[in-house]
């Protein structure tokens, strides 16, 4: 069994904005809560298509699907969906991703005699 990452109320908000319904035109989705399931584990863990555990199903026919959602706009649509939703409650900003001048820090200003400053002086 796969571990979820989309919990129930999640994945009921975002399931009827996803092609592949039984109902919308051209092919049905075999299981739409898996492949999400496992595009986010990819972009959790950072891991290559070709590691995807075998319980999400064959990598590159999830890579395909996936690659497909994003020519045809389905994810920029979902995302739009979401953002339009946002609270903005809670906001967590990952310290490794926020860049900050050394000086930033509170460190003390290099000062002293420069040699050029030095030699000119005398």
């Amino acid at each position: 069994m796969v571990r979820r990452l989309l919990r129930d109320d999640q994945w009921k908000r975002i399931e009827r904005m996803l092609p592949g319904k039984s109902g919308d035109p051209g092919r049905t989705g075999e299981d739409n809560r898996l492949f999400m399931e496992a595009v986010l584990w990819v972009a959790r863990t950072g891991s290559p298509w070709r590691d995807l555990p075998e319980e999400f199903g064959c990598w590159n026919s999830v890579y395909k699907r996936f690659a497909r959602w994003s020519n045809n706009g389905v994810w920029q649509r979902v995302f739009a969906a979401l953002a339009m939703d946002a609270d903005f409650e809670e906001i967590f900003l990952d310290s490794t991703i926020v860049r900050a001048h050394q000086h930033a820090a509170g460190a003390a200003k290099k000062t002293g005699i420069r040699r050029w400053a030095a030699r000119g002086a005398g």
